[in-house]
């Protein structure tokens, strides 16, 4: 029994460290899809259409999956990929729904609004789901625009997250008149051209003095881009220490203006975070900055500078341009400026000036401590297993 109480204490101390550490959230849909090879293609095209990324930015979803044979169907009609970008956004709902809630709906059924109604692309009701459930546990989806063709039905639930994504599997594909409608091609965004257009000539003839710059954020316009780009005005402030850099950190600081991945002002406001932007490479994995929302605005911060969105220049999947008051400064290039308390006396501390720029991490920090928290999840896990197997060595030295 004595030897039994420190060990009961020990456990008792490693169930309370254990019940701090953070849980990881999150979900990539490709990975979870790609666990179900009779999926693939209903899995490539979510990825083609850019909807995986949809998906995976939004903190609560369903997702009404259709296996191989089930795409193949929708794959005889050649609908262009726009089109079918529209056809498969008609199956994530903007709700999350179990199977299990599936089957206590009120009254039996109710209306969920899909990524197609929220699109702005859908007429009238027509990006709406109706969702019911029968009797014998039957429960069907279908448009509101079907045209008469038959609703399709719950198969089986592939995965659940609570509250955050489930993935079911439907009969067939969701019929949509609307949805399958021909979407004429958008006109070829032509970079440089717009932005000079838009107050952002001085940036654009950046660009254009940098043919090899320029031709990286073209290559990136039919798979993806985000462009912050600083006024007229920015610019010329900012003038004198864009002259002092060298021609590496001239390619650098406009390429910190583009991000790889489309943005739109929704997916801005409702994904803040770390951006990664074209100068960071596989080398070097810095040049990263903070995307916020303060009330109505969106503010881009980097260590240096923090510059407001002003306007939306463009926004046409997959591209999206961004008027901002400033140019951004990466910490890689510039010094971190000092915080300086009015009406205080210095602190006595020998702490670096870069610890005196403010409470908040650096991108690099802040990755560290994204990568900690995954680790202290997976610790938090070997701890609760620990603490299991103490609990049960005390058990026996008490018997």
């Amino acid at each position: 029994m004595q030897r039994a109480v420190p060990l009961l204490a020990a456990s008792l101390l490693l169930l309370a460290a254990a019940a701090t550490f953070p849980v990881a959230r999150g979900h990539n849909i490709t990975k979870i899809l790609a666990q179900h090879p009779e999926f693939s293609t209903f899995n490539h095209y979510l990825s083609a259409t850019h909807l995986a990324n949809e998906i995976n930015r939004r903190l609560t979803i369903t997702v009404l999956a259709v296996d191989n044979a089930g795409m193949s169907d929708l794959l005889a009609k050649h609908l262009s990929l726009l089109t079918l970008r529209n056809v498969l956004s008609l199956h994530i709902l903007s709700d999350y729904y179990s199977s299990r809630k599936l089957h206590q709906l009120s009254r039996g059924s109710t209306i969920s609004s899909s990524v197609f109604q929220s699109s702005g692309h859908a007429p009238g009701t027509t990006g709406y789901i109706n969702i019911t459930d029968h009797r014998r546990g039957k429960v069907t989806f279908i448009t509101e625009d079907a045209g008469g063709a038959p609703p399709a039905v719950l198969v089986k639930s592939l995965k659940e997250i609570p509250y955050n994504i489930s993935i079911l599997q439907i009969s067939t594909i969701l019929s949509s008149p609307e949805a399958e409608a021909p979407v004429a091609a958008p006109a070829p965004v032509n970079l440089t051209v717009l932005l000079a257009k838009k107050g952002c000539k001085a940036f654009a003839d950046l660009l254009l003095a940098s043919p090899d710059v320029l031709q990286i954020f073209e290559d990136n316009l039919d798979v993806g881009l985000t462009v912050f780009c600083p006024s007229d005005g920015a610019v010329r402030a900012f003038g004198p220490k864009y002259k002092n850099l060298t021609v590496d950190g001239k390619a650098s600081l406009l390429l910190y203006h583009g991000v790889p991945a489309y943005y739109s002002p929704q997916l801005l406001k409702t994904n803040n975070g770390f951006f990664t932007t074209l100068a960071t490479t596989s080398r070097n994995k810095n040049f990263h900055y903070t995307v916020r929302t303060d009330g109505d605005a969106i503010t881009v911060k980097t260590r240096v500078v923090t510059a407001t969105i002003t306007s939306t220049i463009l926004d046409q999947d997959p591209d999206a341009v961004y008027a901002i008051n400033k140019v951004l400064q990466p910490r890689e290039l510039f010094k971190i400026p000092e915080v300086v308390e009015a009406d205080a006396p210095a602190p006595a501390s020998k702490k670096s000036k870069h610890a005196a720029a403010g409470p908040e991490e650096s991108p690099a920090d802040e990755e560290a401590s994204d990568n900690s928290a995954l680790s202290l999840s997976a610790a938090g896990r070997w701890l609760t297993a620990a603490m299991a197997a103490t609990l049960a060595a005390a058990v026996i030295v008490v018997v």
